[in-house]
């Protein structure tokens, strides 16, 4: 069958969905962009059969999570969502594998060291719950300037977010970071 919206550009489809939240659109927008998906969780992956799942359940986060954000430029968007869940992935990978490890290889009788360790995964887990309650403005900005090293002109390129936005959703996002980190509880639950 063929559609109307096929020859319509990323921009033009983004607001025909967010118009009248017409799944067609955002089909043709998923599909368009499968083949790189699948390219960047191969990349980070290094696994056909994790990349194609990875691929699903990116397209099930953009459909739940798209009406969140202000998209310009899908394209970079879909690709920083999919290289932030490849990343995700392999954190909690490589967490299951610390844990095991330092089950199998700690010393009995240093406990403060093993003290200290569990204090720095409450914090590691106390951030990155207070991260999810930042508005997805603030949680992208500072992900992209902290966690990958983006300098604002490239933040601003990849999220459409002019210098200014940029700047006031880093700073923002750092006071209530910090905020959100002193409610949390800082021992081991």
């Amino acid at each position: 069958m063929v559609t109307k919206y096929h020859d319509k550009d990323d921009r033009e489809l983004l607001q025909t969905y967010n118009k009248d939240g017409n799944t067609e659109a955002l089909g043709i927008l998923l599909q368009r962009y499968t083949g790189m998906l699948l390219g960047v969780c191969m990349k980070y992956l290094k696994n056909e059969e994790e990349a194609k799942d990875s691929v699903q359940q990116i397209f099930l986060k953009v459909i739940n999570e798209l009406h969140k954000y202000k998209i310009d430029y899908f394209k970079s968007w879909i690709y920083m969502v999919a290289k932030n869940h490849c990343l995700m992935k392999l954190r909690d990978n490589k967490k299951d594998t610390v844990e095991i490890s330092e089950k199998i290889y700690a010393p009995d009788n240093d406990k403060e060291e093993t003290q200290t360790a569990a204090k720095k995964e409450v914090t590691l887990n106390n951030l990155e719950v207070a991260l999810k309650l930042l508005s997805g403005e603030q949680r992208v900005c500072l992900n992209l300037f902290y966690l990958q090293k983006k300098s604002y002109q490239e933040i601003t390129d990849l999220t459409g977010y002019n210098g200014l936005q940029v700047k006031s959703h880093i700073q923002n996002g750092k006071r209530n970071l910090k905020i959100l980190m002193l409610r949390m509880p800082q021992h081991e639950q």
